[in-house]
């Protein structure tokens, strides 16, 4: 069982662990290859595979939000959307807004600890 924390180096520590990202990149597959609709439907999915429930309307929009500022920085930056994307097929850009929003995803405070 985790404690519950405020520290900043927890999250810091999460957010930057090269394990935890490889995880994230493969949430990002199965959100793409398991989801045959748009971002709402793949953001909705792996918000469901990581914490067993449904998002409400907010947090579903809080996720769009974040996957298309994602999906505009990698559209701009192809090579930065080739190093988060590595290793996964099709458009990279997407694959790294997805890979982002599912290492969010991992990191959410409810998904880390059990009360």
């Amino acid at each position: 069982r985790r404690v519950r924390t405020n520290t900043p180096l927890q999250a810091l520590s999460l957010l930057n662990d090269d394990a935890l990202f490889d995880v994230a990149r493969a949430l990002a597959g199965r959100m793409r290859e398991d989801v045959a609709g748009g971002a709402a439907e793949r953001l909705g999915y792996g918000f469901r595979r990581c914490l067993t429930r449904g998002p409400s309307t907010t947090e579903l929009a809080r996720l769009e939000r974040l996957y298309q500022e994602q999906l505009e920085i990698y559209r701009r930056d192809p090579a930065a959307a080739q190093l988060v994307a590595k290793g996964m097929a099709g458009d990279t850009a997407e694959a790294a807004a997805l890979t982002m929003v599912a290492n969010v995803l991992l990191n959410l405070d409810e998904m880390l600890t059990k009360e």
